[in-house]
């Protein structure tokens, strides 16, 4: 499929990520804040932890005693039991810990989620333009997964290496301090090596969430709009498009793997340097006497749980690189600006005069789309807006929805801006049909009732129906109102749709209604039901159409001329056939008619 026209700029890689200011630990740990962990519950968790790796310190020991001449006749009941129940102790606290730590993690990305979506839910259109829904689902998904692979996985092992090491070194010190001044001269290689792979793992990691969140959208989309695709032979391409994605990801991929790849060989080779250097220098201690052979042993399992909880620390760092990534896309969606769905007064009184006074609008600054437009709706009249296509009438439907701000002017119900009411209860007032209908997954009665905040009665539900001459065909189906629609409604023909949205609409009961080109995707006799649905809503209303087709509209109270976003003429069907060229040249073709009407010369 073509590329939208608003879509986040192209995927950084590369050397353009290290071009970007790399998030701190500051906003990292202001997230995991945000999130409001069950901190009594993470402490638990490290704190046992901790005390299976304590636990773990006093084996080396026991065993040094045994291989310095302490014989199993020397152990009694007690000593046997004593070990046993530091085993099962250790077992259990360990248990518990990652148990702990896995509901700690799970509970803190729940909020996160919980957080980020309710964020998505009240971000206000225009971030939609610039951000496909895709890349907003692996926010969701992706990126907060891999903050809770650390939580869940690494920052058990964290906590505990650190207690290992500083343990493990100290005993070491006790035993023998001169051979563990000899081990540290390895230490400084690999913090060389680490350090460095930890950056690189960082840049690429970024790259890859980038490149996830973009792959996601391209086939959300793709999917989305699979028969386009296949009424357009276009597989090929989409496939073609699809593997660019697949081979993308598979290059960050191999990336990262050629990282962890060195990191473990690198780490293995610290670890037989230091075996190396340990038992080449404790063998020669042991000879002269100054080192026994159950210490050089001990000291050889205290190095173990030096080196393994170091490797422990490696791919935690690694893991937090990547949080720190996905912590920085998380954070871009909960700073971005929100609308404020209830601060405002409530729009109570809706039977007033709308008043649209040099409304200028622009997606863009120096791209006006809407200029100084104004013109009035009495309550319970119909207006028709029509025109060329490009000429911003669903521009001016979103501003009075207030999906976007003008850039000057206003809309006033009454005297009141409509910026002073809250949204909520400002749309609350409005009722939208559109050409497009759209539908939820789910069943009938569920895309009736969408969207009402009250418990609606089955009687109620039929009546919208009826009104929306809905309830013909509701009835013939095997499920009636329990009928599955499919996704985005596609086991429904257009003109089911469009009375289902009328119904919808019927149910909400609205005081202002906007109907965007509600008939012009329909076959005659659906229109004529869909048509007569609409009286029914139109009744009593403030109505504001879009119309290409003027049979619809030719009894409006009034109607507007849009071209390139200015007011060229308003006036009734029969004055605007006598002052205005374009609207006479839309009549003769479109109503052929033929009454004294002559086509205007070009």
């Amino acid at each position: 499929m073509n590329a939208k026209d608003h879509q986040l700029n192209d995927i950084d890689t590369g050397e353009e990520i290290t071009e970007r200011k790399q998030p701190g630990f500051q906003s990292f740990f202001r997230l995991l804040k945000e999130t409001k962990p069950p901190m009594v519950l993470l402490v638990i968790a490290i704190l046992l932890s901790v005390a299976s790796t304590l636990v773990g310190l006093v084996i080396p020991m026991f065993t040094k005693s045994l291989v310095d001449g302490f014989s199993l006749t020397d152990m009694n009941r007690s000593h046997i039991i004593g070990l046993g129940i530091a085993f099962i102790l250790q077992t259990v606290a360990s248990g518990f810990s990652i148990f702990l730590l896995s509901y700690t993690g799970q509970k803190m990305v729940a909020a996160l989620r919980e957080r980020l979506w309710k964020k998505l839910l009240l971000l206000p259109i225009r971030y939609f333009d610039h951000h496909r829904s895709g890349e907003s689902v692996s926010r969701m998904t992706n990126d907060t997964g891999v903050i809770r692979s650390l939580i869940s996985d690494h920052l058990a092992g964290f906590f505990s290496g650190i207690i290992s090491i500083i343990g493990s070194v100290g005993v070491l010190l006790y035993l023998n301090w001169k051979m563990t001044l000899t081990m540290f001269v390895v230490i400084p290689i690999a913090v060389l090596i680490l350090v460095p792979l930890g950056k690189k793992m960082y840049k690429i990691s970024l790259g890859m969430q980038d490149e996830t969140a973009s792959f996601t959208a391209n086939i959300s989309q793709v999917l989305s709009e699979i028969r386009l695709v296949k009424a357009s032979n276009a597989e090929d391409k989409e496939y073609e498009n699809g593997r660019k994605g697949i081979m993308s990801l598979l290059s960050f991929g191999i990336k990262e793997g050629v990282v962890s790849a060195w990191i473990a060989p690198l780490m293995s080779f610290v670890l037989m340097m230091l075996l190396v250097v340990v038992i080449g220098y404790g063998g020669l201690q042991v000879s002269t006497g100054a080192l026994t052979a159950g210490e050089l042993v001990a000291f050889i399992l205290y190095l173990i749980q030096i080196v393994m909880p170091m490797t422990q620390l490696t791919t935690f760092f690694t893991q937090l690189q990547k949080a720190k990534g996905a912590t920085e896309r998380i954070l871009e969606t909960l700073d971005a600006e929100e609308e404020s769905l209830t601060n405002g007064k409530d729009a109570a009184d809706a039977n007033q005069r709308v008043s649209i006074e040099n409304l200028s609008f622009g997606y863009k600054e120096d791209e006006p789309v809407l200029t100084d437009v104004s013109f009035q709706m009495e309550p319970g009249t119909v207006t028709a807006v029509v025109g060329p296509s490009g000429g911003g009438k669903t521009t001016l439907f979103s501003m009075l929805e207030r999906f976007y701000l003008p850039q000057k002017g206003q809309i006033r119900l009454g005297q009141a801006a409509i910026d002073t009411f809250s949204l909520r209860s400002w749309r609350g007032l409005i009722g939208y049909v559109s050409q497009e209908s759209p539908m939820i997954a789910g069943t009938i009665r569920e895309n009736i009732c969408y969207g009402t905040d009250r418990e609606i009665s089955d009687d109620e539900i039929r009546k919208a129906a009826e009104m929306a001459y809905a309830d013909g065909f509701i009835d013939e189906l095997p499920n009636g109102f329990d009928t599955d629609v499919g996704e985005r409604g596609v086991k429904l023909s257009g003109g089911q749709r469009q009375r289902i949205a009328i119904a919808r609409a019927l149910l909400r009961n609205p005081k202002i209604l906007m109907l965007d080109e509600a008939t012009s995707s329909l076959d005659s006799r659906s229109e004529i039901a869909v048509q007569k649905a609409l009286n029914n809503l139109m009744a009593g209303r403030t109505t504001i159409v879009i119309a290409h087709r003027l049979s619809t509209v030719v009894g409006a109270d009034q109607i507007i001329f849009i071209e390139k976003g200015t007011v060229t003429g308003r006036g009734t069907h029969e004055e605007l056939i006598q002052q205005h060229e374009m609207y006479r040249e839309f009549a003769v073709q479109q109503l052929q008619m033929n009454d004294g009407i002559e086509p205007v010369d070009a």
